[in-house]
């Protein structure tokens, strides 16, 4: 997963729509707009969505920008009213893209899934050997493929890093509930970046070449 590319891969959204905005509130939401875009995107796999989304969030943080504490993060504040926004109006779409069934991978999933390719008699981390060949936009599918809660979670966990107890403010559930998305979503993860290398060719050619990485 590294050297992963700015939230969007394109230019985020210009927020437009709003009255003009008191200069504390744009201070404060600019600096935010280009990560926001990005979770957006994640949240609902399509830029059009996305673009809506962080587009009604600024419009919702103005309108209750008076009930923002100074003092407070105002990243979380905004996280969770783009969350919120999300949960309220997209969550029940039809899902798209690649699917991974409920049920729980262990948690050495890609350590199973590579031994049995019998990666480990050839490289020192068959798991990182398998990821340096997937690239972003395949993580980025991976996580896409999460059910809603897990997704959210993720997002807000691997790509902004917000801790566990930040993610509960946004989500608005306890800590706990947050600690055993992270934990059953990092399975899950594993299991769809395994399901999206197999997809990809990546597993056979691995299989087939021997490959040690570069």
């Amino acid at each position: 997963m590294a050297d992963r590319p700015s939230p969007a891969t394109t230019k985020p959204p210009t927020v437009t729509g709003t009255p003009a905005a008191p200069a504390s509130f744009e201070s404060l939401l600019e600096p935010l707009l280009d990560s926001a875009f990005g979770t957006a995107l994640r949240f609902t796999r399509n830029r059009a969505d996305a673009e809506d989304l962080v587009q009604e969030a600024a419009l919702l943080a103005y309108r209750g920008f008076g009930s923002f504490e100074p003092g407070s993060s105002f990243r979380a504040w905004f996280f969770r009213i783009l969350t919120n926004a999300y949960f309220t109006k997209y969550r029940k779409r039809k899902r798209e893209g690649i699917q991974v069934e409920l049920d729980d991978a262990p948690d050495i999933h890609l350590y199973l899934r590579t031994a049995e390719l019998g990666l480990h008699d050839r490289a020192e981390d068959p798991a990182s050997l398998l990821m340096s060949k997937v690239a972003t936009e395949h993580v980025e599918a991976a996580i896409a493929a999460l059910p809603d809660e897990y997704r959210v979670a993720a997002t807000l966990y691997f790509m902004q890093d917000f801790s566990y107890q930040e993610i509960a403010d946004v989500v608005g559930v306890p800590v706990g509930t947050i600690r055993s998305r992270i934990h059953r979503g990092r399975r899950l993860l594993q299991k769809a970046l395994w399901t999206i290398a197999e997809e990809r060719g990546i597993v056979s050619a691995l299989g087939a070449r021997g490959d040690e990485g570069d």
